[in-house]
């Protein structure tokens, strides 16, 4: 996908997103203050956080598809999973404020009777936050950003916060005012350990880690069919944020001349490149097979 294409679908979502919480943050500070419920208050302003991170995921991405330059020859997609690692500590810091809080709330005893209009706005927001989560997750699939798919599980945390508010407030009502911090701590636990998988995601986008299994097998399937390739002597691969580089050694026959050796080479590296989109370069190196 081009660079142009990646920042449109991007920019579309970010600013669907932008709107669509600023929007669900004043309804539900709003609700939370007329029905007096400190979980939707805090929900909200929770929903303001996600405005800062969808800001960042587009900074990310934009930055990340800017061309090679003299200072960066590969090219600057590591940029994007930096956001990632960036995000992924918001995310942390959310779960454990919200786990913090709900302890507190339990050990002071300190719980209010919220008024039913506060059930409405937790619905309304479930139902919002979830929407948002899809639309950008589908996003993020479609253009390979670790860091729009980590600022989609921002909005998924705060569809989660708000069922931690809708029982809270729905338990308090009833009768039963500790749900509400006792949903806060099992939801801010699940928030977490999406945090820790985001970032570890992040981390191997920038620390070269290889390919996984099935996009190593193909690629050898890639190269076994291209005609004149004896055998691969050794074959690398690197993770490279949302693509990746592959460096392959290929044995053809000795008595091949310098230039139909590098026809050879230059096929195996046009056909990685072609057929693999993920792959943004091919290096190809040409020994002469050895005569057993």
């Amino acid at each position: 996908m081009k660079s142009e294409e990646r920042i449109k679908i991007a920019n579309r979502i970010s600013i669907i997103t932008i709107a669509a919480n600023v929007v669900l943050s004043a309804v539900k500070i709003f609700i939370g203050f007329i029905g007096r419920s400190h979980a939707i208050i805090a929900d909200g302003i929770h929903s303001l956080s996600d405005v800062f991170s969808t800001v960042v995921a587009l900074i990310g991405i934009r930055l990340a598809n800017k061309e090679e330059d003299e200072n960066h020859p590969y090219g600057h997609e590591k940029i994007e999973p930096v956001m990632g690692k960036i995000l992924a500590n918001i995310l942390l810091l959310t779960a454990l404020f919200m786990g913090y809080s709900g302890i507190k709330s339990i050990m002071q005893g300190d719980y209010t009777i919220p008024g039913k209009i506060t059930i409405y706005a937790a619905i309304f927001s479930i139902i919002v936050k979830e929407w948002m989560y899809r639309y950008t997750v589908i996003g993020a699939k479609k253009i390979e950003s670790s860091a729009l798919l980590a600022d989609a599980w921002h909005h998924r945390t705060d569809a989660l916060s708000s069922i931690g508010s809708l029982v809270g407030v729905t338990g308090a009502i009833l009768g039963y005012a500790i749900l509400d911090s006792i949903a806060a701590i099992v939801i801010s636990i699940f928030v977490a350990k999406v945090a820790i998988d985001i970032y570890l995601k992040s981390v191997k986008e920038l620390i070269d880690s290889a390919a996984d299994g099935d996009t190593i097998d193909e690629i050898k399937k890639i190269i076994h069919r291209t005609e004149g390739v004896i055998d691969i002597d050794n074959l690398k691969t690197r993770i490279h944020a949302n693509k990746l580089y592959v460096d392959v050694e290929i044995s053809v026959d000795r008595g091949l001349t310098v230039s139909q050796a590098h026809d050879i080479a230059e096929n195996v590296h046009n056909k990685i490149e072609n057929d693999m989109k993920k792959v943004k370069h091919c290096m190809v190196h040409v020994n002469p097979c050895d005569d057993k």
